[in-house]
């Protein structure tokens, strides 16, 4: 089993806080230590989380945080900057999950967000998606979780980039459809029941923050747009690209086998047989796993690439602990080795 760790989550109480909990109390490595929260402080995580229950850990407030290894932060917007000094004096190694530190520059968030309160930590930060920012983790003290809907988008284009495929000359129109999870615990009258289900509601047609994301890792320009669907758990992004020269098949998979042959949580799924042909987020519900796949439209010399994560698991918590495994050394599937059920309800 190796080396162990203490660990505590900030902001427990949340769908993605839940999820770190769940994951680090399995965890091979981790004794988990504390969990957060200002409304349910002093009860038990259970009452909150249900697969939770039967466990001691009790939630405390943040104040009462004590000296760890790895902190996980599972807070809003803005709190992590806020308090970054404070957090890095308590661990060792600090895990982001909000978008304070995702970007590389301080002109960044003042385009895309309100400004930064803490600037000079931007340039120390390591993106979390292993795939992508591997080789930069190991030994890394600030990591940021990417957002869940530029994770799925990221995997499924990284390949055309990394092949040249795409070189940043190409349009791409990118539609992602995403779970009322990702509004959190407290999403508001729109990810009320009775007013998201049934729907297929575009909430962000431009502009939306994790475009920055994006277009930070892959080096090129998108077109981007979320619709919010009828599912809870689960990001699917078709991504349409139109290469600068001719693409064939082979050079498409060629592409994909090139860049995550290797990768434990990446699995293949373009056209091949069966219900389940192409990414599906149900596929890989409760899972660390991304699904990425592509069909070739040569009448519109067009390539159709889709991709499927959770965006609790590998859109947030899963890949924070899959960033974690890497900077500290640990086995990079402890925690994570569930590959889903089948056949399961909507996710």
């Amino acid at each position: 089993m190796g080396e162990t760790v203490t660990a505590s989550v900030v902001g427990g109480s949340g769908f993605t806080g839940g999820e770190l909990l769940r994951l680090l109390d399995g965890h091979p490595n981790v004794e988990l230590a504390q969990a957060t929260s200002r409304s349910y402080a002093g009860k038990s995580v259970g009452s909150k989380h249900p697969p939770l229950r039967g466990e001691d850990l009790r939630f405390t407030q943040p104040d009462e945080l004590e000296s760890v290894d790895v902190l996980f932060t599972a807070t809003p917007h803005g709190v992590s900057m806020e308090q970054i000094d404070d957090f890095l004096e308590i661990a060792d190694t600090v895990v982001d999950l909000s978008a304070d530190f995702r970007l590389d520059t301080e002109a960044q968030y003042d385009e895309w967000y309100d400004g930064h309160d803490a600037p000079e930590y931007l340039e120390q930060a390591e993106y979390a998606l292993p795939e992508i920012n591997r080789e930069n983790l190991p030994g890394a003290d600030l990591i940021a979780s990417g957002g869940c809907n530029a994770t799925a988008t990221i995997l499924g284009l990284y390949p055309l980039v990394e092949a040249g495929i795409v070189d940043g000359d190409q349009q791409i129109v990118v539609d992602v459809k995403v779970g009322s999870s990702e509004g959190g615990a407290g999403g508001g009258e729109a990810s009320s029941h009775p007013e998201r289900s049934g729907i297929v509601r575009p909430y962000a047609p431009t502009g939306h923050r994790h475009e920055a994301e994006i277009e930070q890792f892959l080096e090129t320009s998108v077109s981007f747009t979320c619709h919010a669907v009828d599912m809870t758990r689960g990001a699917s992004a078709t991504s349409h690209v139109f290469p600068s020269g001719p693409v064939s098949k082979g050079d498409l998979w060629q592409a994909y086998r090139g860049a995550y042959e290797d990768e434990p949580f990446v699995r293949m799924a373009a056209g091949g047989s069966g219900v389940y042909r192409y990414p599906e987020p149900k596929a890989v519900a409760g899972t660390n796993y991304a699904e990425v796949g592509f069909e070739l439209d040569p009448s519109n010399k067009r390539v159709v690439v889709f991709s499927a994560i959770d965006n609790m698991m590998k859109g947030s918590a899963g890949q924070a602990v899959h960033a974690a495994n890497v900077a500290l050394g640990f086995e990079e599937t402890a925690g994570l080795e569930f590959t889903g059920l089948h056949p399961v309800g909507a996710p």
